[in-house]
């Protein structure tokens, strides 16, 4: 229903515009001569004519704007210890003793799907935090089809925002739009991957700005769009109607309350952060590895009509400090608990999450003017920002944020493919995995989650030769698998079908 008057208010807007035009078709008219009277016909064909140009002026900005919008395939795993210490089962040793070792949990493999704009010609791309965290692999796929892996080179889950880099040049990009000059009721669209449904577009207006949501993230100004998000959107953009990007498409608001991109579908509501915000953070991030936010070390409440008279104010205005924390940059200054901020550097406080916002997009150790009301009465005070606490410095952590890989995971030494154990392949384990008894080679028993064969082999597939060349036992793999030289290699692998054994081959990335 939601859907059916965002179509039917977009066709009332073009009808108004066709009316507009067969008015003035009708009036034509030329100075001390008759007028001029144009046929229904003529009419009906120059209606058509701007039809088409509006709905070519809309696929000229899509044409233009789409190719800088990759598609991001994460790869997650979820370490055994980590499922250990969420169930409540196997922290129990009543529930243990009945499973033993079988009942351990084992590291899994998480699969997510996400979008991302290019945002820099030399392969920086703008994301969502919650795209690509603690993945341990990445995969940018163009809209040309091009694969590359992607590094994540810094987030900020405060935000929800990231940046990922491919090792490519020359590659399109999104122009940053003012996001503050954007208006409520401007034409809109996201370009995004729902579903993994590559490069769909939907078309709506800006619906509002400045929503805040209780979703996870402490820092919000989200732009409000009725254009169609759904999960995979996240990462997106979405763009103005001259194709510059206003927003990076984050969560939807579904049945169940707020979503970061994940369950449920599109009723009409989506969130995106501003480009503001996150070309601020971008820039943060390329440049020094962290994202730095000033800090005054207080508690903030809005001010409401109900309030306002008991603190002196005329309009209901401002924020009002609560806590002040002792050594903070706010008890240094002189700032108590009952002031209200009632503009910062001269500009009007609407609300505490307007101050917040203010005072984070300062770095720290720059100096800020407040207009105060204390008691009634208006005073001056110059706060010296501090820094903000839960910032994460990319530049001293793995990008991937992984771990030393497991000492099991390293069992095959200088093998290029790690994460593999396989066995002899005897008579009864042929028998077990149902091949024929006399296939020579080696069956893998086990591979790790994280191991970049992970998606091409599985327990109880054998491999029989390396690159073409026969593999006997343990030995011949080990050996075949060294001389790759840390390159892909192709196995050639059997496996139980329906109707027998099947031979076949799989090419296995090196990393």
């Amino acid at each position: 229903m939601i859907q059916f008057r965002r179509t039917t208010a977009i066709l009332t807007l073009l009808a108004a515009s066709i009316g507009g035009g067969l008015i003035a078709a009708f009036a034509v008219a030329t100075h001390n001569k008759a007028p001029v009277y144009v046929t229904a016909r003529a009419a009906a064909d120059t209606n058509t004519q701007r039809l088409t140009q509006l709905s070519n002026s809309f696929a000229d900005i899509i044409e233009k704007a789409s190719p800088a919008v990759v598609k991001i395939s994460m790869t997650r795993i979820i370490k055994a210890s980590e499922q250990q210490q969420n169930s409540p089962f196997m922290s129990d040793p009543f529930f243990r003793q009945f499973f033993g070792p079988m009942g351990r949990p084992r590291d899994q493999r998480e699969r997510g799907l996400g979008s991302g704009v290019i945002v820099n010609p030399s392969g920086y791309i703008l994301t969502n935090n919650h795209v690509v965290e603690k993945a341990s692999s990445l995969k940018v796929t163009l809209s040309d089809g091009r694969d590359f892996t992607g590094k994540v080179v810094g987030a900020d889950p405060q935000t929800d925002v990231a940046i990922v880099k491919i090792d490519s040049s020359a590659l399109p990009t999104l122009p940053f739009a003012n996001s503050d000059a954007a208006r409520v009721g401007d034409l809109c669209f996201a370009i995004g991957n729902p579903f993994g449904q590559d490069h769909t577009v939907t078309m709506g207006i800006v619906s509002a700005k400045g929503r805040k949501l209780e979703a996870g993230t402490y820092l919000q100004n989200f732009i409000q769009t009725d254009a169609s998000i759904n999960p995979g959107n996240s990462g997106g953009a979405l763009i103005n109607a001259r194709g510059e990007l206003i927003g990076m498409n984050t969560m939807i608001l579904t049945g169940g309350g707020a979503s970061f991109g994940g369950e449920g579908g599109s009723i009409g509501i989506g969130f995106a952060v501003p480009s503001n915000m996150a070309k601020q953070v971008m820039d943060q991030i390329i440049k020094g590895g962290k994202v730095s936010r000033g800090y005054m070390g207080v508690t903030l409440e809005s001010m409401t009509p109900e309030l306002a008279p008991h603190f002196g104010l005329k309009e209901p205005h401002g924020a009002i400090v609560g806590d002040v924390t002792a050594g903070a940059p706010g008890s240094k200054a002189g700032l108590k608990s009952g002031d209200v901020i009632t503009a910062i550097d001269g500009k009007k406080v609407l609300d505490s999450d307007d101050l917040t916002m203010n005072v984070v997009s300062h770095a720290p150790g720059s100096t800020v003017n407040l207009d105060v009301i204390r008691n009634g009465q208006p005073m001056k005070i110059n706060v010296t920002l501090g820094t903000r606490p839960g910032g994460v410095d990319w530049s001293k952590r793995n990008p991937q944020g992984e771990n030393e890989q497991d000492e099991d995971n390293n069992a095959q030494g200088n093998a290029p493919i790690r994460g593999i154990s396989v066995e002899n392949l005897t008579s009864d384990l042929a028998q077990q995995v149902n091949v024929p008894e006399n296939t020579r080679g080696v069956v893998v028993d086990s591979v790790a989650p994280d191991s970049p064969a992970a998606d091409n082999l599985g327990r109880g597939i054998v491999i029989t030769a390396v690159d073409h060349h026969p593999v006997n036992n343990i030995q011949d793999f080990k050996r075949l698998m060294a001389q790759a030289d840390g390159k892909s290699v192709l196995l050639t692998v059997v496996t139980a079908g329906p109707t027998g054994s099947v031979t076949g081959f799989t090419v296995v990335p090196a990393k």
